[in-house]
């Protein structure tokens, strides 16, 4: 038995003077080349090379792997043995810890943008969002998940997001990309509050998106101006079905969902009226029509 240098004995890895254990001869059993502060290099028969770090917590002896050199260099297994050192010093047992890190690590590569979506929406339908409303969400994320819907959610920056409204507005669309924004916000505040986000890089987006020019439509107010308007509803030569429901939200004034999903349980003929239950209009209150 006597005492060599680490890069004698694997390639330069250390210093020149670091002292090893080594023994020339044919070994047939595991056996440990020491480097100090319970740190040291396990070489197996068959002449792999592990690091390994002996360590007490709460009384109790552990062991903790490093990986295997050369992939692990010197440095990088002491950076390791002081970092381990340092939690035993807090109180707190290393393999604990990466253990909680790998298993942190997994699940957010699991928690992804879409995944967390999908559990965001189902969360509003169980709180009776309306259909419709769902329906806008449900198109406007769809816009979303090619580019980051596979991502994990906590590690989406503000430039993947801005890339993924910039896509829209580049179709014109400049009001889905500023609603767009509003859904997607929506759903990082609930990674959030379910602790699979610390922060919500839509808000660093504020003033990125373009501006719709809202255009106002004015209201028909003369009788000159409505008998156009019925005139002209009355000479649509387009499916027949269309033609109905302009007939009607030119007598009944509801909103284009209403109307499309409009069921018949909901109208009583008797007395001429029809019953919108409130989870189909946007106030979530029954109106009768």
């Amino acid at each position: 038995m006597r005492k060599v240098s680490f890069s004698s004995l694997f390639g330069g890895d250390t210093p020149d003077g670091h002292p090893f254990c080594h023994d020339r001869g044919q070994r047939q059993a595991d056996y440990k080349l020491s480097d100090g502060a319970g740190l040291y290099l396990l070489v197996r028969p068959n002449g792999s090379k592990l690091w390994r770090f002996n360590y007490i917590h709460h009384g109790k002896h552990r062991t903790l792997a490093f990986g295997a050199w050369p992939d692990v260099g010197l440095a990088d297994a002491r950076g390791k043995r002081d970092e381990a050192r340092r939690l035993v010093a807090a109180g707190l047992d290393p393999s604990h810890e990466e253990k909680v890190a790998r298993a942190k690590a997994r699940v957010e590569e699991n928690d992804t943008f879409k995944t967390v979506a999908k559990e965001w929406i189902a969360k509003n339908e169980r709180e009776n969002m309306a259909e419709i409303t769902l329906s806008k969400i449900r198109w406007l994320l769809d816009m979303a998940y090619p580019k980051i819907g596979n991502r994990p959610i906590a590690k989406i920056t503000t430039q993947e997001v801005l890339v993924v409204l910039r896509s829209v507005e580049a179709t014109g669309r400049y009001e889905s990309a500023r609603r767009m924004r509003s859904v997607l916000g929506r759903v990082f505040r609930y990674a959030i509050a379910t602790t699979r986000a610390e922060r919500d890089p839509t808000g660093d987006l504020r003033g990125a998106l373009t501006v719709p020019q809202t255009k106002h439509l004015a209201a028909i107010t003369s009788p000159k101006r409505v008998g156009e308007l019925m005139r002209a509803i009355e000479s649509y030569s387009g499916h027949a079905i269309t033609l109905y429901a302009l007939r009607l939200s030119a007598h009944l004034f509801v909103r284009p969902g209403e109307l499309r999903q409009a069921e018949w349980s909901e109208f009583d003929f008797d007395i001429s009226v029809w019953n919108i239950p409130p989870e189909k209009m946007k106030m979530r209150r029954a109106q009768p029509r």
